[in-house]
């Protein structure tokens, strides 16, 4: 499937950027090409893990991204086919935000850094729980979470999470109490 803007031969316009052309056919400079900034990157965890839908939710992240940025963000990651927008349902000055199939091919690129930052920072907000289970069942995590987020779920907020899935029918650690696995911090 080829990606839409980041033909080896075109030139590519971000509104944000000089015009570039694509610089290697390195399988990573693709990604980087293509998500382009850490910001198009947080706007793909905010739907996957947060359940995040309209700019507003966007805005209200923990990372404070302005306005402009966000704007330009949401229109590149749909024009290079990651993001799809329709009105929202019952808010026709709304738009709601969603991840094109191509959008959630990128949860397994989200899992990854993950468990990279919180090998490697030296504090992280993620739940230790968390990354001890993407390090040890991260296929399996990969298809429920896309599974997931293709149904309009997250991976932690909502009763329908990920993470609510995994607690009512998966074990993953010893409880003190009981002796039996459960999911989620003790």
């Amino acid at each position: 499937m080829q990606l839409k803007g980041i033909d080896r031969d075109e030139r590519c316009q971000d509104p944000m950027k000089h015009t570039v052309a694509r610089r290697s056919e390195c399988p990573i400079n693709f990604t980087l090409e293509l998500l382009g900034d850490p910001w198009s990157l947080l706007v793909v965890r905010d739907i996957v893990y947060f359940g995040k839908r309209t700019f507003g939710e966007f805005l209200s992240s923990t990372e404070g991204m302005a306005r402009n940025i966000l704007s330009a963000r949401l229109t590149r990651l749909q024009e290079r086919g990651i993001l799809q927008s329709a009105v929202h349902p019952t808010d026709g000055r709304k738009e709601v935000y969603t991840l094109t199939e191509t959008g959630v091919g990128l949860v397994p690129l989200l899992l990854a850094a993950a468990d990279w930052g919180a090998e490697h920072a030296p504090s992280t907000d993620a739940p230790p729980w968390w990354i001890e289970l993407v390090r040890e069942r991260r296929d399996e995590l990969t298809q429920l979470i896309s599974e997931a987020v293709r149904e309009g779920r997250s991976v932690f907020v909502g009763g329908d999470s990920v993470v609510a899935e995994l607690a009512g029918r998966t074990p993953t650690r010893p409880s003190r109490e009981s002796g039996q696995h459960t999911v989620g911090p003790e």
